[in-house]
């Protein structure tokens, strides 16, 4: 149970006591919810109940916060509470209860900040899905990140997570690309072939198609196109598909699972989710193609899932396969799909798709990610290839590390314009914040390494010696993580992580500065091992916050 879920019973029983007791008349069912105060001074933790209650009650939100106040349940938790104007109840933790926290911090290990709040509910998180055309450029490293970590927040709070990849490998753009490398490997071979119109431009496919007539021979060549495509498409796709798995893992991003598109398509599901739709009738034929009927689910116009002629199912049609199977096959309870910002005009279509299968719209829930301008020492860079700048998620990995990466890209929430700074990136000073955050982790590391090296023990460390306010307010720092992640879940927000992480390292450094951990003198020594408890804590709430992030916690920098 969260901190504050203990604090709104207490609330919830002084109210009910004070008005069994007449102090205060009846006000019908109410909410408590507890807040953090902006000033210190205030407490810890904080209601405005009694501002709520004050018209049904016709009294003064005063009185009434003097009553809930007073009434407040005695609990090791809270060691004051306080009525404040307007109409308040402030509540303060205990010291004797915070200094307790270190040990539940402690035994925790490395899995302290875990909840049970997703506990019985499974959920699926679809993120990147990128046409396997090429590489991945840096426009999709934002969305993978904030995918990845978003599934590791879910899992800590409790959730059944799927990490899910759709390999968009049917449809026009693969038709395409497959035109595109039969050209190129042709020319390779020494055959004046051209390019077919539309066609993918760069680099990647020369490369590629030259590599598959190095490694696969020439017998494709004296084929038919088709047959040709037949012979190259299963290995060019692996291939990059390879490439962009292999990236991913350098991004610390992984999944559970590899979707195809195509094998909608191949087991039938397609036709059948198609049918099922005929049958509700919700799919109209017109100019020679089939159409989701949307204008009778309230959108402005029809969506076609079938081109007229040859043209087969387009993206959206495969995309009802898609999230038919995702529902109703698989039964997820919900599904988070980690879209760029260019899917805008999906959004609506999808919500009435859920509406057609019958379901509730809101078990689906489609994150955005802006778009990210990148900068160095305050000039902007533009990615080309023709400039020589980088353009994929490799090189941007190789110039500024993975770690740099994932949290600048956690540092702002998805729907926000970002400036990825790449000179601050690779700053190894404490203006950088991801490296702030890592040489917390490290300087932590290198004191219980002294204490060891200086024979100094300390599980069994007097707690109650920790006092002092830095002391308190470490503790205070430290434990609330579990709400973080928390709040990261349900309101799938991982961009509260790194501010936690800047949050908790500038706590770290405050105690720095007051309280010296290992000291050499014997009257210090019970002190020493009772903060050495403490930093050790807050090692493990750091390192664990850098781990949700998908970051590495060094024990050295």
């Amino acid at each position: 149970m969260q901190i504050t879920d203990t604090l709104a019973n207490l609330v919830s029983e002084a109210l009910e006591s004070t008005q069994t007791s007449g102090s205060l008349p009846a006000a019908g069912d109410v909410e408590v919810k507890i807040e953090r105060p902006k000033m210190a001074e205030h407490g810890d933790f904080s209601t405005s109940l009694p501002l709520a209650l004050a018209r049904s009650m016709r009294m003064a939100p005063i009185q009434i916060a003097e009553a809930i106040a007073s009434a407040v349940p005695e609990n090791e938790m809270v060691g004051k509470v306080e009525a404040a104007a307007p109409g308040f109840v402030n509540l303060t933790l205990s010291t004797r209860w915070l200094q307790s926290q270190i040990n539940t911090v402690r035994t925790a290990g490395a899995n302290f900040g875990s909840t049970t709040t997703g506990i019985g509910q499974r959920t699926q998180v679809e993120f990147v899905s990128v046409n396997p055309t090429g590489p991945l450029h840096v426009g999709h490293a934002r969305g993978a990140v904030i995918g990845s970590s978003l599934a590791n927040v879910l899992e800590a709070a409790g959730y059944e997570v799927q990490r899910e990849y759709y390999v968009n490998d049917a449809g026009n753009q693969m038709r395409v690309f497959y035109d595109t490398l039969y050209s190129r490997y042709m020319q390779a071979a020494g055959h004046d072939v051209p390019l077919p119109d539309p066609a993918y431009p760069g680099e990647y496919l020369q490369e590629l198609a030259t590599d598959l007539l190095n490694d696969l021979g020439d017998a494709a060549v004296s084929k038919n196109k088709t047959d040709a495509i037949a012979d190259l498409a299963p290995e060019s796709l692996k291939r990059t598909l390879d490439d962009i798995r292999s990236v991913l893992e350098d991004l610390n991003v992984s999944y559970d699972q590899w979707f195809h598109e195509s094998s909608l398509i191949s087991s039938g599901r397609f036709d059948e989710v198609l049918n099922v739709l005929e049958d509700s009738d919700l799919v109209v034929d017109r100019d020679g193609a089939k159409w989701f009927a949307a204008t009778k689910l309230g959108l402005e116009e029809d969506i076609v899932v079938i081109r007229s002629g040859e043209g087969g199912p387009t993206y959206f049609g495969t995309d009802i396969a898609y999230h038919h199977e995702k529902f109703m096959s698989r039964e997820f309870d919900r599904v988070i799909n980690v879209w760029g910002a260019d899917h805008h005009g999906h959004l609506a279509r999808m919500k009435a798709l859920l509406h057609a299968f019958g379901l509730d719209p809101d078990r689906l829930t489609i994150i955005l990610n802006q778009i990210v301008n990148f900068s160095n020492e305050g000039e902007s860079v533009k990615f080309s290839k023709r400039n020589n700048v980088m353009v994929t998620v490799e090189e941007l990995i190789e110039e500024v590390g993975t770690d740099a990466c994932r949290f600048t890209f956690l540092s702002r929430s998805p729907e926000s314009h970002m400036e990825f700074d790449l000179g601050l990136a690779k700053t190894q000073s404490s203006e950088n914040p991801v490296y702030y955050v890592q040489y917390g982790h490290a300087r932590i590391a290198s004191i219980l390494r002294t204490a060891e090296e200086r024979g100094v023990s300390f599980e069994n460390a007097d707690l109650s010696l920790l006092t002092h306010e830095r002391e308190l307010g470490l503790i205070r720092k430290i434990i609330e993580l579990p709400a973080v992640v928390d709040r990261a879940a349900e309101r799938l927000e991982p961009h509260h992580l790194p501010h936690y992480a800047m949050d908790l390292s500038r706590s770290l450094q405050r105690f720095y500065e007051a309280c010296r951990v290992v000291s050499s003198k014997e009257s210090e020594i019970e002190i020493s091992r009772a903060r050495l408890q403490l930093v050790e804590a807050a090692k493990y709430a750091l390192s664990r916050t850098l781990t949700l992030m998908g970051m590495s916690s060094p024990e050295v920098m």
